[in-house]
């Protein structure tokens, strides 16, 4: 689909976001796009990477709040919750180079790249209390984990943004990249990854990633929170105060 563009050259599978006029804010068709590209890395043995980016000095608002405010309806069904359910368990090495905005899952995500770099004008938020909504794609158990408690807090409850210095500083990303160079950068690590003994690269992956149950059972807590969370007057009231601002 246009707004997501796959490509593959040299052993790399490529997921760009080009919904640029809309800040990349992700839609059901969005997230069945990248699923598709999960699925065609996973069975075939010549993509031996994956990279995540944006475009045009953006990478991702989150979800898209009018999706959220049909989802409300079957929040069950969201092709988000499948989307975060299958980035966990992503066998494929994963690269992510933000340039921009990466708010909600666009900021989650890189809890489950193995690399992720971003240039010096990257913005990181977690809005999801401010949404009426809780953490997704993990969050509230690997966010703790990389960064503390203490900070962990401050990001999730507070839902300021950070910037990529910070980011840095935290451990959410290996390196700050120049806007020019950034995703020249991601796809020559990303190269790299690739060019690994596959069977030695992906053990590795999977002993520095652990058990994955303690993760499968947060996420089903996550998920079963956030479907909740989706039909309250709270959320209800914050996505419409979003989308009257979005019209001025």
């Amino acid at each position: 689909m246009n707004d997501v563009a796959i490509t593959r050259s040299e052993g790399l599978l490529t997921i760009r976001l080009a919904r640029t006029q809309k800040k990349n804010a992700l839609t059901a068709a969005m997230y069945e796009a990248m699923l598709d590209a999960f699925e065609t890395a996973a069975h075939d043995p010549e993509i031996g990477a994956i990279v995540l980016r944006g475009d045009d000095g953006m990478f991702t608002a989150g979800n898209d709040i009018a999706d959220f405010i049909a989802a409300a309806q079957a929040p069950g069904e969201m092709a988000a919750m499948r989307f975060v359910e299958a980035l966990a368990m992503v066998e494929t090495p994963l690269v992510a180079a933000i340039d921009g905005v990466a708010v909600g899952i666009g900021a989650t995500l890189m809890l489950h790249c193995d690399l992720v770099y971003a240039s010096p004008d990257a913005r990181f938020r977690m809005p999801f209390v401010d949404l009426g909504l809780v953490p997704e794609a993990g969050s509230s158990l690997l966010l703790p984990q990389r960064v503390g408690m203490a900070r962990a807090s401050e990001i999730l409850l507070l839902g300021e943004a950070f910037d990529a210095a910070e980011a840095h500083r935290l451990g959410l990303v290996n390196a700050v990249v120049p806007a020019e160079k950034l995703y020249a950068h991601a796809q020559e690590r990303a190269a790299a990854l690739a060019q690994k003994p596959r069977g030695a690269l992906n053990a590795t992956r999977r002993l520095l990633r652990g058990d994955r149950g303690d993760l499968r059972a947060q996420m089903h807590l996550e998920t079963e929170a956030f479907a909740k969370a989706l039909q309250s007057g709270e959320a209800q009231k914050a996505f419409m105060a979003f989308m009257t601002r979005s019209k001025v």
